[in-house]
Parts: C-alpha cells; sequence; structure tokens
C-alpha cells in the first residue's frame, strides 16, 4: 500500500481526490507500454476503473497486472505516478451503481449522450488497481 502520510504522499492523495482523468498504462504482449487516458474514482484503498469488455486493456491485465496511473504533470513540475497491480472485479457494482462514480462523472456521462444505464450496459467490467508504490516530485 502507498504511504499518503508524507508530503508526496499528501498531494497524491490530494490530486487523487481532485482529478477527474487519470492516465493509465498497460502493456502489450509485445511489451509496448499503452498509456491511455481513464476515469476513476478511488474505492477501498485503489482506483475503480470501468472498461468496455472488449478494450485491449483487459488482455493486457491478464498477461501481466503490473501498471502504471499517472495524472498529466502540467509543465512537469507536479508528478505524481502510481505502481501497482490490476485485476478485473466481478463483484464490483456496475458504474451505474456506485454513488462516488456517479457523482464524479453523472455530468461527463450525459456530455456523450449516453444515460447512467447505457453507460453501465457498455462500460461493465470493473478493473481494480491496488498502487504498491508512489513516485513523483515533492510539491513546492
Amino acid at each position: 500500500m502507498v504511504d499518503f502520510s508524507d508530503e508526496l504522499g499528501k498531494h497524491a492523495a490530494e490530486r487523487v481526490s481532485e482529478e477527474y482523468v487519470i492516465w493509465f498504462t498497460t502493456t502489450s504482449a509485445d511489451g509496448t507500454p499503452q498509456p491511455r487516458p481513464v476515469w476513476f474514482v478511488w474505492d477501498n484503498d485503489g482506483f475503480l476503473i470501468y472498461s468496455q469488455p472488449s478494450a485491449a486493456k483487459l488482455r493486457h491485465i491478464a498477461r501481466n497486472p503490473k501498471v502504471a496511473l499517472h495524472f498529466d504533470s502540467g509543465d512537469g513540475e507536479d508528478v505524481v505516478v502510481f505502481l501497482g497491480e490490476a485485476s478485473v472485479d466481478p463483484s464490483a457494482p456496475l458504474p451505474n451503481a456506485h454513488q462516488g462514480y456517479l457523482t464524479k462523472y453523472r455530468e461527463g456521462i450525459h456530455d456523450i449522450d449516453m444515460t447512467e444505464a447505457s453507460y453501465a450496459a457498455s462500460f461493465s467490467v470493473a478493473i481494480r488497481v491496488r498502487p504498491t508504490k508512489l513516485r513523483g516530485l515533492d510539491p513546492l
């Protein structure tokens, strides 16, 4: 588990609570990093991300669960990178039944011309990422 008690950890926790998108990086079969922006919530000591069932990231995770997540750093001065292990969680609620996720992304779901129900039907696979290491620059 990541230590959120030092300066970097406190700053990372703040970013987790404020950011709308995080970059989620898996690796393809040939080892090539595959970063993609995703929506997320912090849930039960880790990241909860929803995916479409046909997404390549699910095949990547099945082959190699080691992943990285990071926030946009703007000018390179605000670096926060989580390393961890990802797994599919079939017991997680669908996104339309997860109140924290809905609160955060309801407007975004509507902005992409979906309803909560159609989004949940399309993004029906829950991925949990348990962070094991935190890297970054100490905030100024």
